[in-house]
């Protein structure tokens, strides 16, 4: 099974048209039980890099996931991530931001949780939200309490402006930074909605506010689209993945991550003398 990432990535200043890229392609898997045994060897290799990447402690990961909701990014944290180790993982998701959070710049909340060197952090949502949902819903700003002044036809390209700022800071200091964007139809998305409705196992995971932002779907793309026109850069690339099917996107976006992490300049750290003679002492002891 060969799996071409670069079929899914967006490059610096590439026009892209969401209706025109596919939500769906050709499974890559001839049955289920390979695509498990694929996944299952990706998750593997996932496991022993990031056993050296937390031993190396150089580069900080950080993978944003964006879609639609139902679009799977739960799901894909679930079956892509189960093999990581948690303490060289972390997962944040974000939701509406509240209390403290409105008195800030709309950065902050997420600055707080950027991953340390050696360690990886997903971001389920991300700052990518404040050019997306609030763009959508302009009302918004009403309770962030933002100067009047400040919101004119130029705010959504200061935004872009502070997002690929931040994300060039980050990637000078050695943060890795991979954004994938789910790509998922209306009639999936509906399709997933009903199920969770008939399914009373998932009846938990569907609210009044899903079918709302459905209806807005259109403003979505086209937001969606000129977000990730803007903020696709060499150094901090999006990649647009077909939703669909979650076996494609579980199998593309483990390859993405194995790939991201190869490419790393990664060796255990060498044994000193000095550590050599300490450690030759601790066996003493312990073999009194």
């Amino acid at each position: 099974m060969k799996i071409n990432t670069k079929d899914f990535i967006v490059g610096k200043g590439q026009k892209i048209d969401l209706n025109q890229c596919p939500t769906d392609i050709k499974p890559l898997y001839e049955s289920k039980s390979q695509c498990e045994e694929v996944l299952k060897d990706n998750i593997e290799q996932l496991s022993n890099l990031q056993t050296l990447h937390f031993a190396t402690q150089s580069y900080p990961l950080l993978f944003v996931l964006q879609g639609m909701d139902a679009a799977g990014k739960d799901s894909l944290i679930r079956y892509v991530m189960t093999g990581l180790n948690p303490q060289g993982c972390q997962i944040s998701s974000f939701k509406e931001p509240v209390g403290t959070e409105l008195l800030h710049d709309f950065l902050w909340r997420y600055i707080k949780k950027l991953p340390e060197r050696g360690n990886i952090g997903i971001f389920n949502r991300s700052y990518y939200e404040d050019v997306l949902i609030a763009r959508v819903h302009s009302e918004i700003f009403k309770k962030r309490n933002i100067p009047k002044e400040l919101i004119t036809s130029k705010l959504w390209k200061d935004r872009y402006e502070s997002i690929n700022n931040l994300e060039k800071h980050l990637n000078r200091n050695g943060t890795k930074i991979v954004k994938i964007f789910l790509h998922l139809s209306k009639k999936e998305q509906k399709k997933r909605f009903l199920d969770r409705i008939d399914n009373p196992k998932k009846n938990w995971k569907i609210t009044e506010a899903d079918l709302n932002e459905r209806t807005f779907w259109d403003d979505y793309m086209t937001f969606y689209q000129d977000c990730i026109e803007t903020t696709s850069q060499d150094y901090a690339p999006w990649y647009i993945v077909p939703a669909d099917d979650k076996k494609n996107l579980s199998l593309i976006v483990s390859q993405i991550i194995l790939e991201t992490m190869s490419n790393l300049t990664m060796k255990l750290p060498e044994t000193s003398i000095e550590r050599m003679k300490e450690l030759q002492l601790f066996k003493e002891i312990l073999l009194k």
